[in-house]
């Protein structure tokens, strides 16, 4: 018997429901979270003359060379951190919309930890408006973590059934 369009005998890749408002609006969120980041990591470049009278406020008794060692190392620090940061939201945002189950379990952990570390800073001295973009930041984190469980997201990060 002539078969015209030959198939390989398996059964069809079940189809993906559509992506729900939920997630949307969550990985609209990381992406604000990315952007937020970047803007905060600008910002603390843009500041950096405000380390070394940190540091030499928290220890007058340091050199000059103790405290621009300790300038270098913090500025170092802030730019790899703010990088690794900006890198985070956008692996979540791209795994959430893919719908990759993970992203939902990871990104509240990173959520967990941009809180404790929110509460840290807290209890630091700190610039208003370094404080005001780790609020934003992490508002972005609160809203996504919200809209990624929601019950209508469940569907998404479920594997697609036959």
């Amino acid at each position: 018997m002539y078969q015209p369009y030959p198939t390989s005998g398996g059964m069809p890749e079940p189809q993906r429901p559509p992506i729900p408002n939920s997630v949307q609006t969550a990985v609209r969120l990381m992406y604000a979270g990315a952007a937020l980041s970047l803007i905060e990591l600008i910002v603390g470049l843009t500041t950096i003359g405000s380390v070394k009278s940190a540091i030499q406020k928290a220890d007058p008794s340091y050199s000059a060379s103790q405290v621009h060692s300790l300038e270098v190392e913090a500025v170092a620090i802030g730019i790899v951190v703010g990088l690794i940061s900006i890198g985070l939201w956008l692996w979540m945002a791209r795994a959430s919309a893919s719908g990759h189950n993970y992203a939902r379990i990871t990104g509240t952990v990173f959520f967990g930890l941009n809180t404790l570390f929110l509460l840290l800073s807290l209890a630091r001295p700190h610039a208003g408006l370094g404080l005001i973009f780790n609020i934003l930041v992490w508002l972005a984190g609160l809203g996504a973590v919200i809209m990624l469980w929601r019950g209508e997201s469940g569907a998404w990060f479920s594997p697609p059934r036959p």
